[in-house]
């Protein structure tokens, strides 16, 4: 009897699923957990405002603000935390929002980039990446600007970072300082030197 190339792929992709699965779980089984997945309420201040949500346990902070709440300017990127373009503002603290599910953050306060500000009223850290051409596709500016803004909190409540251990006593806003604690964020068009730029201007400006 001889099998065709595509009734060989789905012969070994069935194989390969069955060896893959626990013992205990039989295909049946399986298959009914993804059409009846675990659903779970939750409720999550958004740039002040509550929103009550009816998730899939395993849904990410991420994909509750795209999918759920529609505010889309949040990007996914590497879905795997490595490129920070899912940065958000998780009660004060800056979150990759691929990594972290959404049913984790009741009652956490979340701002998302459109909560920082709009074109109508922007705030300065996003004027200052305007002037200062800190982006070129932009698809990783929000990420940046959330994470920049908390960047200089950090700074000024001296949370100490891998470069200057005395900043509490000498907070000097240098840009190694602002390059080391950006680099979880990653500029794929290289606009680095012009991100550091529009933090330096934002950071000089006092409290």
């Amino acid at each position: 009897m001889t099998i065709s190339r595509r009734g060989f792929l789905i012969l070994g992709a069935v194989t390969a699923t069955a060896f893959a699965m626990p013992p205990f779980i039989s295909l049946k089984a399986y298959a009914a957990n993804l059409e009846h997945p675990a659903m779970s309420k939750v409720t999550i201040n958004v740039n002040g405002k509550p929103r009550a949500l009816d998730v899939d346990t395993r849904t990410t902070l991420l994909d509750a603000l795209r999918e759920h709440l529609h505010l889309s300017g949040t990007k996914k990127g590497c879905d795997h935390g490595q490129c920070g373009a899912c940065t958000v503002i998780a009660d004060g603290r800056r979150v990759n929002s691929c990594l972290t599910l959404a049913v984790m953050h009741e009652g956490s306060e979340i701002t998302t980039i459109e909560g920082l500000g709009m074109p109508d009223n922007l705030h300065p850290m996003q004027a200052a990446f305007i002037k200062h051409d800190g982006y070129q596709c932009g698809y990783c500016t929000p990420g940046q600007i959330c994470s920049a803004v908390s960047v200089i909190k950090e700074i000024r409540d001296g949370i100490p970072s891998h470069v200057s251990e005395s900043l509490t006593e000498a907070p000097q806003l240098i840009a190694r300082e602002f390059q080391e604690r950006m680099s979880g964020n990653i500029c794929r068009c290289g606009a680095y030197s012009n991100i550091i730029e529009a933090i330096t201007e934002v950071a000089e400006v006092p409290a």
